[in-house]
This record gives structure tokens, sequence and C-alpha cells, in this order.
């Protein structure tokens, strides 16, 4: 166990150093670091609760979810009939679930086999239970009732809050700040943490619109007084406009193109009015979707839809076949830059709802790095004078291998842009106990082993061998139990975790390998004939 070959003591000594040297930009002021190569600028990103910031917890309509779902359900209802030539009536939305009664008896049997079609088996581990996403069945008399089962209404929305994660995360970058905290908490809600930004008013304000874009044709069969008394057309709906006097639209429910055909949004001003605009550009699909919409309505006046608001309705003067164009609308240059990040960044598939928000100052942060930096000195030093006192030479040796075992966390967490929290520093703090815990192990192996009457390089060698398996279990157990606080955990809970698992690594690592290799040369320089512990 004390013998070392040239090689593996110059990897060990390199990987520590290595390691350590990972910290190192922590200690530069950031416009120094910025300087340097992109793979040097790697450092620790203090958490929202060490140098203040914004926290809002966020709420995905439920409802809207169910709602998009029976649309959806019932229009591919619509379209899986029509385009069999099966005759129905009363095609409607009922609870969790959509009905419609088909108008001869003889096509029920065609009916029910075409719409079953639509069910799919459900994704992850609901599917191998046999669960879809539709239940079709015959109520009798023609009715045909597809449910939607509370396990697919589920599935939906975890999909939501995946994919809501992302749009958020687009969005927050947008606005330039740095290393947001962005994750799903319980089933239906998502954290977001924001960390030096004071004001999150601009925040809320994006996190808050859906930014769900669509370009339709407005319904010029009938005007918006009629429809206003409701004579509205089963295909069309009444939209308000964005901006006073909220002017009413009839607009066709038919999509043409979707804000997800858009590939970029700048803001611009209109070189006629001086006007801030938007300026869009749709990818090669969009492209080709609104070539042919505008080709086959010229003339005719389109809508440009904004969360269910008319932003304008233009008419087609001729077919706009080059992929772009521009959305004027009354706006300031602040409201146009926040529209273009919106569409940039994509539509939410569902509102989300602030239900709690926070702001950290800078000065409760900056308290709170001032106690644990002072928790964190005042335990460092009672380990290292305990270890002194106790074990003499040795634990110099010790405390050497402590403090490379810290400088190599702090390394770890640079090279993985770690956020540090204050239970974070709380796990750094645990994990120099436990790295000297597993030189008390060893040494009291040692001094075992030197009672049993073993001379002093076998009774060192013998305590680190049988000190082995000992440390291994309690480091094992101890990772185990950070995993899954890390795997259930959100937030603070999670940056303790990772700071603790990152140092019972860092800790096996100095235990049997720099701590080692340390009493390795002095054995070799000293030849002991007892050993000072």
């Amino acid at each position: 166990m004390l013998y070392f070959t040239r090689w593996k003591a110059l990897g060990i000594i390199l990987t520590a150093l290595v390691v350590c040297l990972c910290a190192v930009p922590n200690f530069f002021p950031e416009a120094t670091v910025k300087t340097w190569p992109a793979w040097a600028q790697r450092h620790i990103v203090l958490g929202l609760d060490l140098q203040g910031g914004s926290y809002l917890l966020l709420e995905v309509d439920s409802n809207y979810v169910k709602k998009e779902r029976l649309d959806a359900v019932r229009d591919d209802v619509r379209r899986t009939l029509r385009d069999a030539k099966i005759g129905y009536t009363g095609l409607v939305s009922r609870g969790d679930g959509v009905e419609v009664r088909i108008t001869k008896d003889t096509d029920v049997g065609a009916a029910l086999s075409k719409l079953r079609d639509l069910s799919q088996p459900l994704g992850g581990l609901l599917g191998s239970s046999g669960q879809r996403s539709l239940e079709v069945s015959d109520a009798g008399s023609g009715l045909i009732r597809l449910t939607i089962p509370q396990a697919a209404i589920t599935e939906r929305i975890r999909q939501t809050i995946e994919q809501s994660i992302q749009i958020v995360e687009r969005r927050i970058n947008e606005l330039g700040t740095v290393e947001p905290v962005i994750q799903r908490q319980g089933t239906d809600r998502i954290l977001v943490q924001v960390p030096g930004l004071q004001d999150p008013t601009e925040l809320k304000n994006l996190l808050g619109r859906t930014a769900k874009m669509e370009f339709r044709m407005v319904d010029s069969s009938v005007s918006p007084d009629q429809a206003m008394q409701g004579r509205v057309p089963p295909d069309s709906e009444v939209l308000q406009s964005a901006s006073p006097p909220n002017q009413p639209y009839v607009v066709k429910k038919q999509v043409l193109v979707s804000g997800g055909d858009l590939s970029d949004a700048q803001t611009g001003f209109d070189q006629r009015t001086n006007e801030p605009i938007v300026s869009f550009r749709f990818n090669s699909a969009g492209a080709r979707k609104f070539a042919q919409a505008t080709t086959e309505n010229v003339g005719q006046p389109f809508a440009i839809v904004l969360d269910n608001k008319v932003i304008s309705a233009p008419v087609i003067r001729e077919p706009i076949t080059g992929g772009s164009g521009q959305i004027s609308g009354n706006f300031t240059v602040q409201s146009a830059n926040e529209l273009a990040i919106l569409l940039r960044a994509g539509a939410l598939p569902a509102p989300l709802t602030v239900i709690e928000e926070r702001t950290v100052g800078p000065g409760l942060g900056a308290d709170s790095i001032a106690k644990g930096e002072l928790a964190s000195y005042v335990g460092s030093i009672l380990v290292i004078v305990f270890m002194l006192l106790t074990y003499r030479l040795f634990g110099v040796f010790a405390n050497i291998a402590v403090i490379v075992n810290v400088a190599m966390i702090f390394g770890v967490l640079s090279l993985l842009n770690a956020t540090l929290t204050l239970p974070g520093i709380a796990g750094i703090v645990l994990t120099v106990g436990i790295a000297v815990d597993s030189n008390v192990l060893i040494y009291e192996r040692i001094r075992e082993e030197l009672r049993g009457g073993r001379n002093a390089i076998s009774a060192i060698d013998a305590g680190f061998k049988r000190a082995l398996a000992t440390i291994l279990d309690s480091n094992i157990t101890t990772f185990i139990a950070a995993a899954v606080l890390f795997y259930i955990g959100t937030g603070p809970v999670r940056g303790f975790a990772v700071t603790l698992g990152i140092g019972i690594l860092t800790t096996v690592f100095t235990a049997f390998t720099l701590t080692r290799l340390i009493v390795a040369a002095w054995v070799r320089w000293k030849r002991p004939q007892s050993v000072p512990i």
C-alpha cells in the first residue's frame, strides 16, 4: 500500500493540482475572467440566497391543458369522419370527453373503427400498463363517446411542463441574465430563480404571456355587429383587438400559419412612420404555407393573432412569397422588444400563473455569505487544531489532505459551473468532517497495529490496507443518501446534495491516494523506527 511508482505518484499530484487550479477563476474579478480563453472562464455561480435576486413559483393552467386536448380531439374527430365520408351531427365537448352522433346506423361500426385509430398507447411507464390516450365507446343510438382518461391528462400536463421549462429558459436567457435556476416542482409547477435580478417586473411580464401567435383569415361573411348579437359562424369566433378601442373581429378558427413556424423576430422602425415594428421570418415550411395562404386570399383581410388578441388585420394586396413580414400595432420600443423576445423563444403550450414571488436583496445575501464564511473558518480551524493535538505529525498530513480536498471541491464545482447556495456551503463544511473522519479511521487502525506488536512501517501499511473497506462502506452509504436527496429534492436541498456528493468523491481520492502518498514519501525519507501518532 505504501509503494508508488514514479508515474503513479506524478499522476496523483497532477490530478490534484489540475482540479485545484480550476477554482482559480473564482478569485479574480468577473471582468478579468472574461478576457481569458473560453475554457478558462468556468466558475462557481452564487445562488439566490448568497447574491440576492428574484424567486418565482409558476403554475401551469391544467384546465387550459385539458381544454386544448379536448379541442384537439374534437378537431381530429371532425377530420376523420369527413375523410371517411361518414355523416355525423352533434359534435360537442362534454366533461372529460367528446361526443358525436352518427347519422346512419349502418355507419356506426365503420366510425368506431376509424375513431379508435385516434387512440394511442401512452408513453413511459403508463404505456406498459395498457393505458391509452383515448377510450372510444358506443353509447347506443348512434352516439359515440371519446373519453380522455386521467392518466392521459396527467401525461399531457407532464409534457406541457417539460416544454414550458425549455421556453421559460430561452425567454430568461434573452434578458441577458446569467445562470437562472429553472426546474419542475410537483406535478404542475415550475420554480424560477434568477440570481442578481432585483426587479422581477419585466421577467413576470415575459413569463406571464403565452405568446401563442397565429395567422388566420378574417371572416367577411358576417359583420362584427352581427357576430356580437350571437350570429357567429360555427367555424369562426369573435376576438378583440389588442389595443384600444378593443375593436371586435370575426376570425376563422382555422390557423393558416402558427408561431411555431417562425425562425426569427427582430425589432425595427417603420421607414414611413418611424414607429417601432417587429420584423419576422418564417422557416421553410412556414414560408411555404404563408405563401400559399396569401396567394389564395388576395384582396382578403387576414388577422395576426397573439394570445387570442388581434394585433392587426391587414388586407393581402399581393402574394407574400419571401417568407418574411412585419407586425405593427402602436408598439413602444420596450413592448416591441418584449414581443420579439417572446416570438424568438416560442409560445408557451399553456398559460403560467405566478403563485409565489420573493425578492432577496443583495444585503441579505452578503450577510449569508459572511455567516457562511465564519462557520467555515471556525469549523475548519477547530478540526485542524483537533487533528494536530491528537495525531501530531500525522495530523499535519491529514490537514494538508483536507485543504487539498476543499480546493478540489471548489475546482469540480467550477468545472460544472455549479450554483453555490448556503446549504451548499453547509455541505462543504460537512465534507471537512467526513474527510477528517477517514483519516481518523486510518490512524486509529495504525495505532491498533502498533499495539499488536508490528513495527512502524508494517503498522502504517496495514493501517491503510485494513481501513479501506470501512471507509469505502461509510462513504458509499453517505453518497447514496446524497444521491437520493439530489433526486427527490429541489432548490437548496439539491445544492447541499451536490456539494456533499462531490465532497465524498474527493475525500476518497485524498484519503487513499494523496494522504497515503504523503505518508509513503515520509516513510521513504525517514525510515522511522516509531510512529509519531
